[in-house]
């Protein structure tokens, strides 16, 4: 049973290893290879800071609630065990700021600690009128990308540095699933209008002394459109970008400034932090995440695809929700293909 993962981000990594650990042993056949023509540290999943946190509203779309809950229940799992400071994973406590109030968000039970700032600590931030303040998770994919590389290599995986044009292309060579975690380039192999690049652009500082994230928020210009401050292991990373229908990958100099300004505004000590490194991508946006079962004919064969795509901004926040639902949805092929007798999981 050869299985082809097209994508070396992080939803295209997870899956393939959500996959490995749920039915290898069920399915000693099972053959894994990922294509890409972008591997860590190259892909959209390496240049976002890591902060778990879910857009402000989830358009009431209850199942990615609870795929971003399991991530962050998944990954708070981890935070104690040795393995967590190698895959980038650490706990981060912060401010959401607003000029107006907002609604509470779907996340503020998965997230510990969630409560609304005091008028003293609305004092540090002139201009701003609302906010919360509460621990979340940090999740590096600069760290987490080689860390799941190393544990597929490790499980036999195999991965090919190339560009796949089409589903036929893996199909015509054999391969029995397809799953398509290619993020923007979903739209090469099927068309999909929804999906639409959502351009971010962040600087690299040096700033050792911003302990807490902070992020602002305009309701009215949407999500990340005012700035964000989010401290990671060796820098912090300034944002605020998010420019819809953008397709350019190069640094804005126009984009530098309105960066740089603002967050210079919001925390003026940065003036003094060096800055280290500039990043533009193009986030995967949709009205909603594409994780579904697609059958293809192919002349006379009906070729099975598996899309987890269109996680915009929070691939990370969401990633290991979507690949256990991917994993479950491959578990359904191979019990229609007889080639499992119970799909995994508990039995109730």
């Amino acid at each position: 049973m050869r299985v082809a993962v097209i994508g070396a981000g992080v939803i295209g990594l997870s899956s393939a290893l959500c996959i490995q650990e749920q039915f290898q042993s069920l399915l000693p056949s099972l053959q894994l290879e990922v294509y890409a023509d972008h591997f860590t540290p190259h892909t959209t999943s390496d240049g976002a800071a890591g902060l778990w946190q879910p857009y402000l509203s989830d358009h009431g779309n209850l199942q990615e609630t609870l795929w971003n809950k399991e991530t962050f229940d998944h990954l708070l799992g981890l935070l104690h065990s040795p393995a967590a400071k190698e895959m980038g994973l650490f706990l981060i406590s912060g401010y959401n700021l607003f000029r107006e109030p907002p609604p509470d968000p779907s996340w503020k039970n998965i997230v510990l600690g969630f409560r609304n700032l005091t008028p003293k600590e609305l004092e540090l931030f002139p201009g701003y009128s609302h906010g919360w303040f509460n621990t979340a998770l940090m999740l590096e994919g600069r760290s987490y990308l080689p860390w799941l590389t190393n544990r597929l290599t490790q499980r036999g995986v195999k991965f090919f540095h190339k560009k796949v044009e089409s589903f036929q292309e893996l199909f015509s060579q054999g391969v029995d699933v397809v799953l398509n975690c290619s993020g923007m380039r979903s739209g090469d192999l099927q068309p999909d209008p929804e999906l639409q690049p959502g351009r971010g652009q962040i600087i690299r500082v040096l700033a050792p002394w911003v302990k807490h994230f902070i992020i602002t928020h305009d309701l009215k210009s949407g999500i990340y459109s005012s700035p964000y401050i989010i401290p990671g292991s060796e820098f912090t990373v300034l944002g605020g970008i998010y420019q819809h229908g953008n397709w350019s990958e190069e640094n804005s100099a126009k984009d530098h400034k309105s960066i740089w300004d603002s967050c210079c505004q919001l925390l003026p000590a940065l003036q003094k932090a060096k800055i280290v490194g500039e990043w533009s991508g193009l986030r995967p946006a949709r009205p909603s995440v594409r994780l579904e079962r697609e059958s293809i004919r192919l002349g006379n064969l009906q070729a099975e695809v598996i899309h987890n795509y269109g996680h915009g901004g929070f691939g990370l926040t969401i990633h290991w929700g979507c690949a256990m639902a991917a994993a479950r949805l491959f578990g359904t092929i191979l019990q229609e293909k007889k080639q499992l007798a119970t799909p995994p999981g508990p039995r109730l």
